[in-house]
């Protein structure tokens, strides 16, 4: 044996020597993640569904993971303000929650984001809010169907609003597919819109049942149909939009968990299996019920592929309007 082939073996022996070194420390980092405290940034504000929901999986997985999990509310910009803060930090222990409806029809509203989409990545899926068409109860509309017939005899005299961009392109999709008019009565608070809901200043209001829930239980506000693609547990005899006969309306309020491309992947897959697991637990499932959210945990893939199609409704409709914000 020459010594050209002694050093030969000697630098292969190390090299592998060196990989297998490697890949258990890999495995180590990633199993160590989180290696401190966590934080959540949720689009809405204190006492939303969202917060409410965030706030109870936060405690389970500050638990499974044994590092404190903080949930902090930025709400504002139709969520860009918490967008713009979790991609800021770069930081790989700050996760954005919020509903996808926050963002999917952020291009057709600015001419310039003050962020990139690409660079938000999903991570989970949580749950689906429940939203809700609601009218004034002083309406005298009990379903849908009585709604179109009462703007069809009256075009133009009732109005309408949402709780965000994305359900502005639902409604207005589903006034167009019907054939009605309605004039759109913009609102930056949601919870301001409910109130004139409830003295019949508005006529038709699309946004998360939480928001309507205190004025439909004191019997000022109905609820006509979820928009959801089952029925709520929390509002069970209400009927799916699809069910009253107005597919055009049907969408679930997704809800879940994204992260700037800082964290790995594998800590991705570690939180989406966590969050699955969290929701399994009966209890976590009677909570979110009663926060008005349908539990519904999905993996990166499934959370991205119902992003996805969420994203073409919106689509369709825009093209319906020019591409154009809808007026």
């Amino acid at each position: 044996m020459t010594i050209s082939q002694k050093t030969k073996w000697t630098l292969s022996a190390l090299v592998a020597a060196a990989l297998t070194l490697l890949v258990p420390a890999q495995r180590a980092g990633a199993e160590a993640w989180p290696n401190r405290p966590v934080r959540l940034i949720v689009t809405l504000g204190p006492g939303s569904g969202v917060d409410l929901g965030a706030r109870l999986f936060a405690d389970k997985l500050s638990a499974r993971w044994g590092q404190p999990v903080v949930v902090e509310n930025r709400p504002g910009g139709d969520g860009m303000v918490a967008i713009t803060s979790v991609l800021g930090a770069h930081d790989d222990h700050t996760l954005l929650v919020t509903p996808v409806s926050s963002f999917t029809a952020h291009s057709y509203f600015h001419d310039k984001l003050p962020y990139d989409p690409n660079e938000m990545i999903p991570v989970a899926r949580i749950s689906k809010t429940v939203v809700a068409v609601s009218v004034p109860a002083s309406l005298g509309v009990n379903s849908l169907k009585e709604l179109e017939a009462l703007a069809r005899a009256k075009p133009g005299d009732l109005n309408w609003t949402t709780a965000t961009g994305f359900t502005d392109f639902v409604f207005a999709g589903f006034l167009h597919t019907v054939g009605l008019k309605m004039a759109k009565v913009p609102y930056k608070n949601p919870a301001g819109a409910a109130t004139d809901l409830a003295a019949g200043v508005i006529q038709a209001y699309m946004p998360a049942y939480a928001i309507v829930r205190p004025q439909v239980e004191a019997g000022k506000v109905k609820v006509l149909a979820v928009t959801n693609h089952e029925r709520a547990p929390v509002i069970p005899d209400v009927p799916t939009a699809i069910e009253a006969g107005y597919p055009s309306l049907a969408f679930d309020g997704l809800v879940g968990l994204f992260s700037t491309r800082e964290l790995a992947e594998d800590a991705r897959a570690k939180i989406a299996a966590d969050i699955k697991a969290v929701a399994s637990d009966p209890d976590i499932v009677k909570k979110m019920t009663l926060t008005a959210q349908i539990v519904s945990p999905g993996n990166a893939k499934e959370f991205a592929e119902s992003i996805a199609q969420q994203k073409a409704q919106v689509a369709a409709v825009a093209k319906l309007f020019g591409n154009k914000p809808v007026q």
